[in-house]
């Protein structure tokens, strides 16, 4: 009599966490499906290959959702299996590599009254050796903290800071030498 409850309650036991671990993925994609689409795209600069490695990364997670215990670095962690995701991709198959300074680029994220200095700061950002810009961009775009950054790029904590301080230096140096050749052209 007992015996047939207990294997019953089991099965509700395990339907239960099924449902719950359900839930908790489709959270996590409401969420930060966006996120993880536009760093993908800014990775990869194709949106196929973005939405691929979007899909993949969410895949993934859900077959490694109960290593995730805080859910507040679920961010940093999809970044993460995304960023590895990424790298995957070179381990499997060759490229032809083009200079990312070759292609135009169109940034879909905002309309056509786009503001001037927005696509001059972006494009100044996009300048910037990969090494300083993804940190940067991880930092502003996404709000991540100096130990988040070295967490998702496997980096010394004081490795990223100054990476930081470079790319800010950086940037303000190119904004003011465009500032100045502007003023030079309407001067």
């Amino acid at each position: 009599m007992f015996a047939g409850f207990g294997k019953k309650s089991a099965a509700t036991s395990v339907n239960v966490d099924m449902i719950s671990k359900q839930r908790r993925y489709e959270a996590l994609v409401r969420a930060l499906h966006g996120d993880l689409y536009r760093y993908a795209y800014w990775l990869v600069h194709d949106k196929p290959v973005a939405e691929d490695l979007v899909q993949e990364t969410f895949l993934r997670a859900w077959k490694s959702l109960d290593s995730l215990k805080d859910e507040k670095a679920a961010k940093a962690w999809l970044i993460t299996i995304l960023r590895r995701e990424n790298a995957r991709r070179f381990e499997r198959k060759q490229f032809d590599l083009t200079d990312i300074d070759d292609v135009p680029v169109a940034d879909s994220s905002h309309g056509p009254a786009q503001n001037t200095e927005q696509h001059l700061v972006r494009v100044q950002i996009a300048k910037l050796a990969p090494e300083y810009r993804e940190p940067l961009i991880l930092q502003v775009m996404y709000g991540f903290s100096g130990d988040e950054i070295a967490t998702i790029l496997e980096l010394n904590r004081n490795t990223v800071m100054t990476r930081l301080f470079r790319a800010r230096n950086q940037l303000r140096d190119a904004l003011d030498d465009s500032q100045s050749m502007s003023e030079q052209r309407n001067g």
